[in-house]
């Protein structure tokens, strides 16, 4: 067996401080629980700060520290992200302690490519939740994560797949990492049993009747003594997860702040899963007004029209709604959730554009039109069994992958209507006689000679006609013949002339008689 165990130092102030402003996170910054620090960060440390200190003398050493209450259910949130990507590589995963994460990685190697590309795998997925990760592998799940707490990382050591040298390795491990060792680290300390070498030299009966069966058994699980079942974790079905703000948010700028950390978890918890984010929602739980209840949360729903795993997509896209999504009152608080996870191979990596890599890039150009302009404002064209030209298509959101085939008729579509683009959901084989561009409502055009006019020029009709008769079953009847015709600066146009029926069966009046400009040819 090989494991790899994760170990975070400074989950609990990470966490913390993932939630300040960039501003301040160059201040010196420490966590406080009873009136004592817990953790300080690099710059507290740098002027005498350390955990134990009260509260009145780390304030007299650095009166610009920043404080912040110890949390653990913010800590448990944070640990549950890493979870969730170790989870992406092992289904063996367990915890140990409150702040290190075990994998059972043995048959994980052959398909990540052994243990030096499995592990720099492994780092790359916990990048996005920002702490600091020391990582080593053992034999053994108890001793890995005594070489984690111990060296930083693999290359300082912290690494062995063969029981002999862990035992080496283990035997200069400070005796206070193992967990009854740290209850009793004065006592040992007084006999001079300062690793676990010195603790192995000392009678076992000893030890046990003075100190307990916990301390050996460590012992023992650590360097493969004895079995050490452990039970396995496993990822939820649905993304919950909540996030107190350091400071109210008056501003959409300070909410991204906030849910960047959310969808980094997110983004895990799919990962986990081995799918990506189709839709999520997030909640902005508001300040309670002047002797008034707290208004109602605001939620924001986004809906992606090719599902992803990229970070900084999903924080462009959601970007973009929130700079459109009114704050009713100041957030205190944020919830992502998501429920919606599309199962399907990752994309390929491409060494030449190909038509694949292009239609990626027109979906992510409509979401993010979609998330600026809304989703009425982006519409698409679907076709209908109607003859009738006006009636041949119908709008609607543009929603789902069949975008992609759009390209051609993108900048066409869009002349219509500037305010609102409109994009066909599919690519019919369009006839050739037959403009995309069409006019809202057929323009009548007056006539010389029985010849239309445009723009006060007769028109050269060059094809034509092309006769339609439909809509019998409707109020709507369509008798017409259309026409291809030459304007006088070169350009095509689209025309017909209604055809009028019989007196007996006539259904067309006056008004509708005569030549009308229905359509224009790019």
């Amino acid at each position: 067996m090989l494991w790899f165990a994760i170990h975070l130092p400074l989950l609990s102030l990470e966490a913390f401080c993932a939630l300040l402003p960039p501003d301040q996170r160059q201040r010196p910054v420490a966590l406080l629980e009873a009136q004592r620090l817990t953790a300080v960060n690099a710059e507290a440390a740098a002027r005498g700060l350390q955990p134990g200190l009260k509260r009145a003398t780390a304030l007299a050493l650095a009166p610009d520290l920043l404080l912040g209450q110890a949390d653990a259910a913010r800590d448990v949130q944070a640990l549950q992200g890493v979870v969730h990507a170790a989870l992406a590589f092992t289904p063996s995963v367990c915890l140990e302690g409150d702040t290190t994460v075990l994998l059972e990685v043995q048959a994980s190697l052959r398909c990540f490519g052994g243990v030096s590309a499995l592990r720099q795998r492994l780092s790359q997925a916990l990048a996005p939740l920002g702490h600091r990760l020391q990582i080593a592998g053992a034999p053994t799940a108890l001793g890995a994560a005594l070489l984690a707490r111990w060296r930083p990382g693999f290359d300082e050591g912290a690494h062995t797949q063969h029981l002999p040298a862990l035992q080496a390795l283990l035997d200069r491990v400070p005796v206070w990492l193992l967990g009854p060792g740290r209850e009793h680290w004065e006592a040992l300390q007084g006999m001079g049993v300062h690793t676990l070498s010195d603790l192995r030299q000392l009678p076992r009966a000893g030890l046990a009747r003075r100190f307990g069966e916990d301390l050996l058994d460590d012992l023992d699980r650590a360097r493969g003594l004895q079995p050490d079942p452990r039970p396995w974790l496993s990822v939820a079905a649905t993304f919950d997860s909540r996030l107190e703000l350091y400071a109210r948010a008056d501003s959409t700028e300070q909410v991204l702040h906030g849910a960047g950390v959310l969808l980094g978890r997110l983004l895990v918890w799919a990962q986990a899963r081995q799918a990506r984010v189709a839709a999520f929602t997030l909640l902005m739980h508001h300040e309670p007004r002047h002797r008034a209840a707290a208004a109602p949360a605001t939620e924001l729903h986004v809906e992606l029209a090719e599902p992803s795993a990229d970070l900084e997509h999903l924080r462009l896209l959601l970007r973009e709604r929130l700079a459109h999504c009114p704050l009713a009152a100041p957030t205190l608080e944020l919830q992502m959730a998501c429920r919606h996870l599309a199962h399907r191979a990752p994309p390929n990596q491409e060494l030449f554009p190909t038509h694949q890599g292009q239609a990626e890039g027109l979906v992510r150009l409509l979401e993010r039109l979609r998330a600026r302009l809304g989703d009425e404002q982006v519409q698409g064209l679907e076709p209908v069994a109607d003859h009738r030209p006006e009636r041949a298509s119908r709008r609607r959101p543009a929603h789902g992958v069949s975008v992609i085939r759009a390209t051609a008729s993108l900048r066409a579509a869009g002349r219509d209507a500037p305010a609102r683009l409109r994009v066909p959901l599919s690519a019919p084989a369009l006839p050739l006689h037959r403009p995309v561009w069409l006019l809202p409502e057929p323009l009548p055009l007056p006539e010389r000679h029985s010849l239309p006019l445009h723009e006060g020029r007769p028109l050269q009709l060059l094809c034509g006609p092309q006769r339609l008769e439909s809509g019998w079953w409707d109020a709507a009847l369509a008798t017409r013949d259309y026409f291809i015709a030459q304007a006088a600066d070169g350009a095509l146009v689209w025309i017909f002339r209604t055809r009028l029926a019989a007196p007996e069966a006539r259904q067309v009046d006056d008004a509708e008689a005569g030549w009308f400009l229905h359509g224009r040819f790019g």
